[in-house]
């Protein structure tokens, strides 16, 4: 499969060497404002290497990677889809509503997969819950608690990750959009939202810095949430999910994760994980060692989508798009005092 990367940064160049440890696909074309950062993506490959989203697109990719800001993603996407590629776009799927839904109504028109890069998916913490849930470790599934945070602002490279109206808003679109994709992961369609956000700790107007949160399934099963960048103990993600005959822990970084489980007895068994060979990984090679690895996991179930129709664990397109309509709906919440109701989108098509 020949592919494409537009936007060749951190993030650009980790997709990049996705595609190049996958000997049966061929990197064909970066495009960056920047060439020496295309070009340092691209290396080793004989990918052509532009500015010029035309010059990109005659490259004929069957699928393109969008890892440029957000606000950018809606025109990159709708331009690849005309030239008849398939879409990988990293999260947030846009940085409103509004054009996450354009996106979506575009590779349907254009009879194009889109997907969110919703790699966590693929973290080992993440893949134990999961095996937990559908193996009916737990038994049925009561409730979920979600947080994602860390402490700030100097987390941050650009100005636009975190200021509106570039970002698209705050901790929700930043830390707290893989952990509402999560909730959704396990619960599926979230229909109903109720929270608060503030705006209290670094004072960006419609940037909140915290946001708790109840969401509901359509069965009613509940979510607790909670976004924020005031984490003051650092980067933090975890999921946990509650069912009638136990639960399951994920939480990184470190990346760890717990299971505890009853038989129809009433006997408890526990287990944890801890994974020492990826806590030595990143010390020596930093966190995107682990984000790679996702990276190659998350692309050949994309593959696998767009040549067979299985979409194994990666997210869609209306996955991408529930999850910035959560985040809208708790801002919605916030200012009204009531409960939002969400349509349900299912899979896409």
């Amino acid at each position: 499969m020949r592919m494409g990367i537009i936007g060749g940064g951190k993030i650009g160049a980790l997709r990049a060497a996705s595609v190049k440890n996958a000997d049966e696909h061929e990197l064909v074309a970066v495009l960056d404002m920047s060439l020496d950062i295309a070009k340092a993506a691209a290396a080793g490959t004989n990918a052509i290497t532009t500015t010029d989203l035309t010059e990109f697109l005659k490259t004929e990719p069957d699928l393109v990677f969008i890892s440029t800001p957000p606000h950018t993603h809606r025109e990159f996407a709708e331009a690849s889809f005309d030239a008849g590629a398939h879409v990988l776009c990293e999260k947030p799927l846009a940085h409103t509503v509004e054009d996450g839904r354009a996106m979506v109504a575009a590779a349907k028109q254009a009879g194009r997969h889109l997907a969110t890069g919703f790699n966590m998916r693929y973290y080992p913490f993440v893949k134990i819950v999961r095996e937990a849930v559908d193996r009916g470790m737990i038994g049925n599934i009561t409730h979920v608690r979600a947080f994602g945070g860390h402490d700030g602002l100097h987390n941050f490279s650009a100005d636009w990750q975190y200021k509106m109206p570039l970002s698209g808003g705050g901790a929700m679109m930043d830390v707290g959009i893989h952990i509402s994709d999560l909730v959704r992961y396990f619960l599926g369609d979230i229909t109903q939202v109720s929270g608060v956000m503030s705006e209290s700790v670094w004072n960006l107007e419609g940037s909140e810095d915290n946001s708790v949160a109840v969401f509901r399934n359509a069965q009613g099963i509940p979510a607790l949430y909670q976004a924020t960048w005031h984490e003051w103990k650092g980067y933090q993600n975890w999921i946990e999910v509650y069912g009638d005959r136990g639960m399951a822990r994920g939480s990184y970084a470190p990346m760890r994760a717990m299971v505890i489980s009853r038989d129809r007895n009433g006997r408890q068994s526990k287990k944890s994980h801890l994974f020492p060979e990826i806590m030595v990984r990143e010390k020596l090679k930093t966190w995107q060692s682990t984000a790679l690895l996702s990276f190659e996991d998350e692309l050949r179930d994309v593959v696998r989508l767009i040549t067979e129709g299985d979409i194994g664990e990666a997210a869609d397109g209306h996955d991408g798009l529930s999850s910035l309509e959560v985040a809208q709906a708790v801002r919605q919440s916030t200012e009204t005092g009531e409960t939002v109701r969400l349509d349900p989108l299912g899979r896409m098509e």
